[in-house]
């Protein structure tokens, strides 16, 4: 019998481990490893089997159980329905005094002071979120929401507002409805272990080679999927490769940086980038050849510095490899190139048809569903292979809290704000690459999709041209400034999830070399720009053969 917590670990994988680890009682490995396990690895029942029998165990069974509770009996102990009553009676109160508010006649009169100050309470709520307790997707909905009646107040007639909103929430539902199918297929294909192809071709376990190689990884899986995806399939591996150390915290970092390069690239990487190609500000080719060598430079530049640093030198031997891959599941191989091929084909569908990016990955969606329906037909036991159990999976609030932000921006837009700040930038900043330099360095601070999306409203079509040297900048600048603190992009909070990683160390570690790679990306576009320097058309064209 092999020792149990290393069983346990190579057993299950790591969203499966951290809910194994919240169940009181877990601690007893060998007893949950005989509960959980056959000892050649096959599943004997599930968390939630394990959690009601591991609290029965205990003397008693709380039927409301919640592997998130710590115990049913401290809950009990502490709860307090006079406590619950205020709070909801505080949240009314409050609804209420909105409510009252919003219909004054100050506000009719000053819809755009109204707006900027709803707009900026809200968004300080979303800045503030884990201070306040409160989840940015609710205050992104509520924002929203208090924005556009403010503009219904404004505005002569509701009619005209209704209008508005139309049309504002056809082109943003474009973008959740691309970001829902995207989601899904890559859970779809995480579900069948379809990463385990790529990731177990990183046999190196030389502390500098591996740094290399798992930056360059993770750019690339950057570019085709998203980057909080891409972290976590790569930080998932690294978990598998390397003991907890600073080493493993730093190659975590490094895939932060490398993912957030890796999607700015290409309009299906990042969703800032995938925001302005959906909206046209950029077209496929044009961008991938102009930006490709950028993104590259922002990651060749802190992986060079951090070679050199004690945690990668002072490794003394190679890592070992303490912990090995999970099963691929059958015909995982199969889903995953139809998975991949799906994200890839999105582009080429929008140039072969001219219909928006987001019916392409609707047919992606479709084609995948079906092919996981006939390949698994009859093996009820892999019901959670299929693509309903991968939208059970999805992140569904982070795709609420994009439909709240974009329509707060939208309704900034059509209320003519967004064009008045860019007025006064144009007045005060007329140089554009400091503008967007700028994007960018606020981007680590902010999160970079409101930012985007303002800038989109800020600026259109007819001030810059669709692949100006604006846009293209914007798309870099936008993805890899988030990488300068470890809360300015998803894949930065994903990580410090992960692996327990405290601001102020990534501070200190890393955000200097990130902002290193960040400052010579922007040199770089500057001079290939500026001295009418191209890749050639084959090269930027592996990924996608076609685009628009």
């Amino acid at each position: 019998m092999m020792e149990p917590l290393y069983f346990i670990r190579k057993n299950m994988d790591f969203e499966e481990f951290y809910q194994l680890e919240a169940l009181e009682g877990w601690e007893n490995i060998a007893s949950t490893s005989l509960k959980y396990f056959e000892e050649d690895g096959n599943r004997r029942i599930s968390i939630a089997e394990l959690a009601q029998e591991l609290t029965s165990s205990s003397g008693e069974c709380d039927p409301l159980y919640s592997v998130d509770e710590t115990s049913s009996q401290d809950f009990e102990a502490t709860y307090q329905p006079k406590t619950d009553l205020l709070k909801a009676l505080a949240i009314l109160g409050v609804a209420a005094m909105g409510a009252v508010a919003i219909n004054q006649s100050w506000v009719a009169a000053n819809q755009d002071v109204a707006m900027a100050l709803l707009f900026g309470i809200g968004y300080a709520g979303i800045i503030c979120e884990e201070y306040l307790a409160f989840n940015k997707s609710g205050v992104g909905l509520l924002m929203a929401v208090s924005l556009w009646v403010v503009r219904s107040i404004g505005v002569p007639s509701t009619e005209v507002a209704v209008s508005e909103l139309t049309h504002a929430f056809a082109e943003v539902s474009e973008i959740v409805f691309f970001l829902l199918g995207a989601m899904t297929i890559v859970e779809t294909v995480d579900a069948h272990q379809g990463f385990k192809l790529v990731t177990d071709n990183i046999t190196t376990r030389k502390p500098r080679t591996l740094l290399w190689v798992v930056g360059l990884v993770s750019f690339l899986l950057g570019s085709i999927l998203d980057n909080l995806t891409s972290t976590i399939v790569m930080v998932s591996l690294l978990r598998k490769l390397i003991p907890p150390s600073e080493y493993r915290k730093l190659l975590g970092a490094v895939v932060v940086i490398a993912s957030n390069a890796g999607g700015a690239w290409t309009p299906i990487g990042a969703i800032t980038t995938t925001m302005l190609w959906i909206h046209g500000q950029i077209s496929t080719l044009p961008t991938m050849k102009a930006l490709i060598v950028p993104c590259a430079v922002s990651l060749a530049v802190p992986l060079a510095l951090l070679s050199f640093t004690r945690e990668v030198n002072g490794m003394g031997q190679d890592c070992p490899n303490v912990l090995s891959s999970e099963q691929m599941a059958p015909r995982g191989l199969l889903v995953f190139f139809v998975g991949i091929g799906a994200l890839v084909f999105v582009p080429v569908f929008k140039a072969l048809t001219g219909l928006p990016p987001f019916m392409g990955m609707l047919l992606g969606i479709g084609v995948l569903w079906i092919l996981t329906d006939v390949i698994h037909y009859g093996e009820w036991d892999r019901q959670k292979l299929k693509v309903p159990h991968a939208l059970s999976r999805i992140d569904t609030q982070g795709a609420l809290f994009f439909l709240g932000i974009l329509l707060s921006v939208s309704s900034l837009e059509v209320a003519g704000i967004l064009r008045e700040l860019a007025n006064y930038l144009d007045a005060h900043v007329p140089n554009i690459e400091l503008i967007a330099s700028v994007i960018g360095v606020v981007s680590a601070i902010i999160d970079n999709v409101p930012l985007v999306a303002a800038t989109m409203g800020m600026y259109d079509l007819t001030s810059f041209p669709q692949d100006s040297e604006f846009w293209q900048l914007v798309a870099y600048c936008a993805s890899t400034g988030g990488s300068m603190l470890i809360i300015g992009s998803a894949a930065g909070v994903a990580f410090m999830g992960m692996e327990k990683v405290d601001f102020f160390w990534y501070l200190r570690k890393v955000s200097g070399v990130a902002f290193a790679g960040y400052a010579a990306g922007i040199a770089a576009y500057l001079a290939i720009h500026n001295l009418h320097l191209s890749l050639p058309t084959t090269i930027a064209q592996v990924p996608f053969l076609f685009g628009s």
